[in-house]
Order: C-alpha cells, then sequence, then structure tokens
C-alpha cells in the first residue's frame, strides 16, 4: 500500500470509528478519494473489512433499529434501502429479525393517529391512511388491523 492509500485508509478508519458504513458506501469514499483506480481502493477496503472497521451485517442491524424506531419505517421500506445499498440478503433477514415487533406496532399506531388527525373530515380518510402507511413500508395487514 502507497502513501497515499494509507493516507486515505487512515481517514476511513477515523469515519467508521464515528459511524457505521456499509461496504458499497465505502467502496464509493474509497474510488472517489483515489479518482476511481478500484485497484487501489479495493487494497483500502480489503484492509478495512478485515480490522472490522466495516461489517455490512453490524451495519444493517444499526440501519434497521435506526430506521424503525426513530424513522418510522416499516420492514418493507428498510429491505429495499438495504437492497439497494447491496446488503446480503442473510444479513437483511437477520437485522429484520431485531426489530422489535410490538414497538413497530406502536410506532405504526401512532403515525396513523396522527395522520388521520390532520384528515380529520376527508370522505377518503381510509383510502389515505392506508396510503401513507403503505408508502412508510409498513405491510397491508398490519396496516388493515389499525385503520
Amino acid at each position: 500500500m502507497d502513501e497515499e492509500q494509507k493516507r486515505i485508509l487512515n481517514r476511513l478508519e477515523a469515519q467508521c470509528s464515528k459511524r457505521e458504513y456499509c461496504v458499497s458506501d465505502v467502496r464509493q469514499k474509497a474510488l472517489k478519494a483515489l479518482d476511481g483506480d478500484s485497484a487501489r481502493a479495493e487494497e483500502v477496503l480489503q484492509s478495512l473489512v478485515e480490522n472490522k472497521f466495516v461489517d455490512d451485517s453490524r451495519y444493517a442491524a444499526a440501519f434497521a433499529r435506526e430506521k424503525s424506531a426513530l424513522g418510522g419505517w416499516g420492514r418493507v421500506k428498510i429491505r429495499y434501502a438495504l437492497k439497494m445499498k447491496h446488503i446480503g440478503q442473510g444479513d437483511i433477514d437477520a437485522a429484520l429479525a431485531e426489530i422489535d415487533e410490538d414497538k413497530a406496532m406502536d410506532k405504526l399506531e401512532r403515525l396513523i393517529d396522527n395522520k388521520r388527525r390532520s384528515l380529520d373530515g376527508d370522505p377518503q380518510i381510509k383510502l389515505k391512511l392506508i396510503k401513507f402507511a403503505l408508502s412508510r413500508g409498513y405491510e397491508y395487514d398490519d396496516i388493515q388491523q389499525l385503520v
């Protein structure tokens, strides 16, 4: 590894120690820093993965917990977002399994109640509530129970 790669590696290690990143995000950062030299970027990425600075399963679990609890996202939207980050199916399934089902349903109920208040008197309230909850990534069966 040359000096430029080591400098970039140190910078990426510092970033990865502050928050979780997935392999595809770090690969893009390394490619950009190394002006598109994919072979040198892969060396930097490999070092980060070997030293556990980057781990897709850890990233997926943290992402799913955060988006479910804080963002109010449902499983469908979380699954799609993780697929867009090129996370493996096994890691996605494990991350979704960590989501507390009761808390997710409570979050959905609060979201629907808040939306219901804003739509008070609307003749299409049920349809709009269902569309809203679907756009948040919740499954239709869960939404139907609450609407």
